[in-house]
């Protein structure tokens, strides 16, 4: 045998010896086999929810912008979302439907927060068992023309005693709401905050409608309060509730002499 060979076989020879050497090292080391696993997510079913297209103030109407389909998880919806399986056709047969409470771009359209098409906006705003009733305003008497529609208000009335120079000053109506100013049931488009005008138009029960007619005929002016934010759930069926019978009550009334405050009682009389 040729030495070019033996020297070739005799090199196999160590390799083939160096890769067993090498194979029982691993096996001794405990050698692993990684496995791959491919995990596998399964998507939730969804179901079509009717969402706005953009922010809805109250009294905007609905059209074919401002609404439309969106998947939702099928274990998100909850009662009174509309969906297209229950009603396919909503988009088209809410068309002109009144907004009653705001709405938000993405947020899915429920029906309490909507009117019918064929309500007058005005009604359509008034909660179940309230009424609108409109006494006037001015820059003076509004908060200085900063009480928007939505704010909480107090009705003030002054009046002057038929002898003397003496005013009362008493709270007929506490932390009401007011519908609109003017005309206006929203805040203006370009952001504004001040709405100056000369009619507000108050959300009342059916008694405090009753005191606020009374202490118009009464009064010599009435003034609007404006009140807190935070105020908003504390209870609005307050009033001076004696105007309506006469009595004397037991409302506390300022008196009001050249200016200054000189005593707090309750009115001798209802005048």
């Amino acid at each position: 045998m040729k030495p070019a060979r033996i020297l070739i076989l005799g090199v196999a020879v160590v390799a083939a010896g160096l890769a067993g050497v090498l194979a029982m090292s691993l096996a001794g080391r405990g050698g692993s086999v990684v496995t791959q696993v491919q995990q596998v997510v399964e998507k939730e079913p969804t179901v079509n929810v009717l969402v706005s297209s953009a922010n809805l103030p109250v009294g905007a109407r609905l059209d074919d912008k401002a609404a439309h389909w969106m998947a939702w998880p099928q274990g998100g919806v909850v009662q009174g979302f509309i969906t297209e399986t229950d009603k396919p056709d909503a988009i088209k047969d809410l068309q002109g439907a009144v907004v009653r409470m705001p709405i938000f771009e993405g947020e899915p359209i429920r029906a309490e927060k909507i009117a019918d098409s064929n309500s007058r906006i005005m009604s359509s705003l008034l909660p179940s068992g309230k009424r609108a009733v409109a006494t006037e305003i001015s820059v003076a008497t509004g908060a200085g023309g900063f009480i928007l529609p939505n704010d909480r208000v107090d009705v003030i009335m002054v009046r002057k005693e038929k002898t003397g120079d003496k005013y009362l000053t008493e709270t007929v109506l506490n932390n009401v709401r007011v519908l609109a100013i003017d005309q206006q049931v929203q805040e203006k488009d370009d952001g504004s905050k001040a709405v100056v005008g000369t009619t507000a138009t108050l959300e009342l029960t059916p008694d405090q409608t009753k005191v606020l007619a009374v202490a118009q005929q009464m009064a010599d002016r009435l003034s609007l309060a404006l009140r807190s934010v935070a105020d908003a759930r504390e209870p609005d069926t307050k009033a001076a509730d004696y105007l309506l019978s006469g009595d004397n009550g037991s409302s506390i009334v300022q008196v009001i002499k050249s200016g200054a405050i000189v005593t707090d009682s309750a009115p001798s009389k209802a005048e």
